[in-house]
């Protein structure tokens, strides 16, 4: 007996040593960070947002799943959105207050400024494999783009928008946009969305033992509304532009699925960080092709703007290219299966800023040196339901237009151009706790808050914007 007790002894060692040194290794494995980041769905359309006609059974899963935000504000359009989102701050101080660069070829224009430390580097720097499918819409400059800001992998379009069957930006002559890394690729007839699926499908299985950051940057359901797949004819009672609208958002909810499939199939659905949300209200823009010989191969004439807009905004007011809450508010939900609770729903104030360093929280990694954040980690809110908002003041600002919020009060300056309505006055100054808010002017009526807000609204425009001479 004594002979075996000392024969095991060692052994026993050992085996316990081994299993210390996988659990520790097992607690230090980061979790998988997706965001999964669609394009102009607007504030209530999901089918768990207020939208009950929509089908999105897998936007719905992720919020069983997470915590679901009511009040998650973004950005007016594309481009300041998408700077805020990767930055965690205004995209003013990024060189981000007016359309970018939209062709990779010619005179150089406007570009994220290189100083700024995306998500994606931090995440890079951390250790984690990263990639971009998509788009991307922060300059197409070839020195500046995703492989220049902390992507290991980029498949998609540089621009704003692309047909998802020619891959050609539409408006003016038109241009091809379809690109791996800054190398031009072509794929005509080819759906969009099935190639960028691929691609993250195929990057998740192939980074499976580490830990990957994935942005899913969708063209959908942006215009041109094309729907594909099992939702390709669905909706068919309901009237337009409702029905084209809500075919390329389950499509998105379609491409959704696909991704937390893999996620189950490859047992990383437990250790991944999911924010879904999207860049900016639903659009009411329409477009027709106006030049002869148009790059892409339509005819002049060809229509590919979403036909008015179909999105819902409930007793809201306001789309994509206003400061309305219609145009700012976007769905949000946060899914961390074990580490964040499950069904849950807050309706503090949050923005697109935040997220950066609620994923770096998350992640327990800390924040890059020397930037300073204008978002703020999401993490006390969803402990406390009770927390107030990290916010006392939120900012806006494109172009020369501008608004600020204050609790119930939101000031806004020039709030349209031209893609939504209604036409705001110079100063619109609107109470969110009126019955149908955002429709009533009180600034006659508050000339003291008016005055006040115009005042915090210089001094923030005075720190956040920059001049760049990259």
């Amino acid at each position: 007996m004594t002979n075996q007790s000392n024969f095991l002894s060692p052994l026993s060692s050992v085996v316990l040593a081994l299993f210390c040194s996988l659990w520790i290794h097992a607690t230090e494995i980061k979790p998988n960070v997706i965001i999964f980041y669609t394009d102009d769905q607007g504030m209530l359309d999901v089918n768990c947002f207020g939208s009950p006609d929509l089908l999105t059974p897998n936007m719905n899963r992720l919020a069983r799943n997470g915590v679901r935000f009511t009040q998650a504000y973004a950005h007016t359009v594309c481009c300041p959105s998408r700077a805020a989102l990767l930055t965690g701050r205004h995209p003013q101080r990024s060189n981000v207050n007016s359309w970018v660069q939209s062709r990779m070829h010619g005179p150089k224009g406007r570009n994220l400024a290189l100083a700024e430390i995306t998500l994606a580097e931090t995440l890079q720097t951390a250790g984690y494999t990263t990639g971009l499918f998509g788009k991307w819409h922060l300059g197409a400059h070839p020195e500046h783009g995703p492989t220049c800001q902390g992507f290991d992998e980029f498949f998609g379009h540089r621009g704003g928008f692309i047909d998802n069957y020619r891959h050609f930006h539409l408006h003016s002559i038109g241009g091809h946009d379809l690109f791996e890394g800054t190398t031009e690729v072509f794929h005509r007839g080819q759906y969009f969305p099935d190639l960028m699926c691929d691609r993250a499908l195929s990057f998740i299985e192939r980074n499976q033992e580490a830990p990957f950051f994935l942005y899913f940057a969708m063209n959908l359901p942006h215009y041109p509304e094309q729907a594909e797949g099992p939702y390709a004819n669905a909706y068919a009672e309901i009237p337009e532009p409702r029905r084209s609208y809500a075919r390329v958002v389950s499509t998105c909810d379609h491409y959704l699925g696909r991704l937390l499939t893999q996620l189950d199939k490859l047992k990383l659905t437990d250790n991944t960080i999911i924010l879904f949300t999207s860049d900016n209200g639903h659009s009411e823009e329409d477009y027709q092709i106006k030049a002869d010989n148009h790059l892409s191969g339509y005819l002049k004439g060809h229509d590919y703007g979403p036909h008015g807009g179909g999105g819902n905004t409930g007793k809201w007011i306001g789309a994509k290219g206003s400061f309305l809450e219609g145009g700012i508010r976007t769905p949000a939900i946060l899914s961390y299966p074990g580490n964040l609770p499950k069904n849950t729903v807050r309706n503090q104030p949050v923005t697109i800023m935040d997220w950066y360093p609620t994923i770096l929280d998350l992640c327990k990694i800390p924040y890059p040196d020397k930037v300073q954040f204008d978002g703020r980690s999401t993490l006390p809110l969803i402990k406390d339901n009770k927390a107030p908002s990290q916010h006392k003041m939120l900012h806006w600002q494109w172009k020369n237009g501008w608004a600020v919020r204050e609790e119930k009060w939101k000031l806004i300056s020039k709030g349209s151009y031209g893609l939504a309505q209604p036409k705001l006055n110079a100063l619109h100054l609107a109470n969110l706790e009126d019955k149908n808010p955002e429709r009533k002017n009180h600034a006659k009526a508050q000339p003291d808050l008016v005055k006040r807000l115009i005042a915090v609204h210089t001094a923030w425009a005075a720190d956040v914007f920059k001049t760049y001479s990259e």
